[in-house]
C-alpha cells in the first residue's frame, strides 16, 4: 500500500490507500457481500415458509444453499492467482444482479421451486466467490491495524444489509400481500425485481469508485511468481504446527454450533402461529423486532467487539466474546415457555441475543484474519470461512427435523446445552497477545 511516508505505519485508520479513502468503498462492498447472503439464508426461509413448506423441508433445502460457501476454498486460489480481486468483485456483482432477477422471473412459473433453487444456487456460488475477492481486496488495501479497526465497520455494513433483508424486504413483501391477496409468489417476485435493480446500481458504483491495485506497486503481491494453486492450498495446513492447526480447524467448525441450530428455527419460531408453537408475528412485526431492533443490537455488538479488540487485542477479549455468543441464547427458551405477545418485550429479547452474537462473532472474524496471515491471505481466509460455513450448514440441515421432533421448547433447551461445545473449542486455540493492537509508530 502506498502512503506519503512509506517508512512509518499510518496512525489513522482512515488513511487513503492508493488515494481512495476506505470509507468510500468498504461500506458498499460489505453491503454487497451481505445482501446475497441474507437473501439466500434468511429471506428464502421466510419466502418458502409463506409458500407452504414445512420446517424440515425449509431447513434441509436452504442449508444446502450454503454449500458454495463451504467448498469455496477449492476455487479460492484461482481468485488469488487469476486476474485481480477488483475484477472478481465486479464480475460476481454482475452475476448476483442477474441471479436475483432470475428468482423473480421463475417464481411465477410452474417449476417455481426448481427454478428458484437453481437461481439461489447461482446466487450462492457468485456470492461465495465475491466474498473471497472482497475479503482479499480488504486485506491487500489495508494495514493490519486498519483491518482490525475497520472490522467493526465492515461488520456494521454487512449487518445493515441483513437489516435491509429482514427489516425491509420481508415487511415490504407483507405489505404487498395485503394489496395482492392470494398472490404470494407474485409479491415476492416484485421484491426480487427491485432487489436486482438495487444490486446492479451497487455494481455500477463500485466499477467507478473502487481502487485499482493492478496499477500500483502492490499488484505483484496478488500473484506471486512461480507459485501453483496446489501450493496455495497446501501451505494453509503447513503454516502452523499440526496441533495448533487441528485446534484451529475445530474452532472454525464448531464455534457457532449452537447458533447453527438456532438460526433458521428462530426465524420460523417468530412467525409460526401460536397453534404451532410459534409467536405468530406478522411480516411487519417480524421486520421491526428481528429485522430492525435485533439487528441493531447485532451491529452494536460488532462495533463494540471491533473497538475492544483493536484497543487490547483479540486474546484479551476472547472469553467475554465466547460468553456473549452463547449465553444470550437463553432468551429463546424464555420466549418458547412464556409465549409473550408484547412486541417491546420480544424486541428486547432479540436485541440482547443479537448484541451478544455480534460481539462474539468478532472473535471468529479476527481469528480468521489472524490465521490467514502470510503470502496467500485471500486463499487462506477463504478456507477459514469455508470451514466456518460447513459448521453452519451441517447442523442447520437437521435443525428443522430436530425441532419438528422435539417442539420449540425442548429444541431451544438442547441449543443451550450444546453451548458447552463453543467453550471447549475456544479453550485450545492459540492467539498472539499482540494481534490486533494498535502499534506505535
Amino acid at each position: 500500500m502506498n502512503t506519503d511516508n512509506s517508512n512509518t505505519q499510518s496512525s489513522s485508520p482512515s488513511e487513503k490507500p492508493g488515494g481512495v479513502s476506505p470509507w468510500s468503498w468498504i461500506p458498499t462492498l460489505y453491503i454487497a457481500e451481505g445482501l446475497p447472503n441474507v437473501v439466500v439464508m434468511t429471506v428464502a426461509v421466510v419466502m418458502y415458509m409463506q409458500l407452504g413448506m414445512s420446517d424440515t423441508e425449509i431447513a434441509l433445502y436452504t442449508s444446502w444453499l450454503g454449500l458454495p460457501w463451504v467448498i469455496k476454498p477449492f476455487w479460492s486460489p484461482f481468485v488469488d492467482l487469476v486476474k485481480t480481486k477488483r475484477w472478481w468483485v465486479l464480475t460476481m456483482q454482475a452475476l448476483l444482479g442477474s441471479s436475483l432477477a432470475g428468482v423473480a422471473f421463475t417464481l411465477n412459473t410452474p417449476l417455481w421451486f426448481q427454478g428458484t433453487m437453481c437461481c439461489f444456487f447461482l446466487m450462492a456460488f457468485s456470492s461465495a466467490t465475491h466474498d473471497i475477492a472482497a475479503d482479499g481486496f480488504y486485506m491487500l488495501e489495508l494495514s493490519d491495524h486498519q483491518q482490525t479497526w475497520f472490522v467493526g465497520i465492515r461488520n456494521l455494513f454487512y449487518r445493515l444489509a441483513v437489516i435491509f433483508g429482514n427489516g425491509v424486504l420481508i415487511p415490504v413483501a407483507g405489505i404487498l400481500q395485503v394489496y395482492f391477496k392470494d398472490q404470494t409468489a407474485f409479491t415476492w417476485s416484485l421484491v426480487f425485481y427491485g432487489l436486482a435493480a438495487l444490486f446492479i446500481a451497487i455494481w455500477l458504483y463500485h466499477a467507478y469508485i473502487m481502487p485499482q491495485p493492478e496499477q500500483k506497486a502492490a499488484a505483484p503481491s496478488e500473484r506471486p511468481e512461480g507459485v501453483s494453486i496446489t501450493q496455495a492450498l497446501t501451505s494453509y495446513f503447513r503454516k502452523f504446527p499440526v496441533r495448533e492447526t487441528v485446534f484451529a480447524m475445530l474452532f472454525l467448525l464448531l464455534y457457532r454450533f449452537p447458533e447453527a441450530l438456532l438460526t433458521k428455527m428462530s426465524l420460523t419460531f417468530l412467525q409460526r402461529p401460536n397453534s404451532e408453537g410459534g409467536l405468530g408475528l406478522s411480516p411487519q412485526e417480524f421486520g421491526l423486532a428481528n429485522g430492525t431492533v435485533g439487528l441493531i443490537g447485532l451491529m452494536l455488538g460488532g462495533i463494540v467487539g471491533g473497538w475492544l479488540a483493536s484497543r487490547d487485542g483479540l486474546k484479551r477479549w476472547l472469553w467475554p466474546m465466547v460468553c456473549a455468543i452463547t449465553l444470550p441464547d437463553i432468551v429463546y427458551v424464555y420466549m418458547s415457555y412464556a409465549m409473550p405477545d408484547n412486541l417491546v418485550l420480544i424486541s428486547t429479547c432479540l436485541f440482547v441475543e443479537q448484541f451478544g452474537y455480534g460481539l462474539g462473532f468478532t472473535a471468529l472474524t479476527l481469528y480468521m484474519l489472524y490465521f490467514s496471515q502470510g503470502t496467500f491471505k485471500t486463499s487462506h481466509y477463504a478456507i477459514c470461512t469455508g470451514i466456518s460455513y460447513l459448521g453452519l450448514m451441517l447442523p442447520g440441515m437437521v435443525s428443522g427435523w430436530l425441532k419438528d421432533s422435539m417442539g420449540y421448547q425442548q429444541f431451544f433447551l438442547l441449543v443451550m446445552a450444546l453451548c458447552v461445545i463453543t467453550f471447549l473449542v475456544a479453550a485450545f486455540i492459540h492467539i498472539d497477545p499482540e494481534f490486533g493492537k494498535k502499534k506505535e509508530e
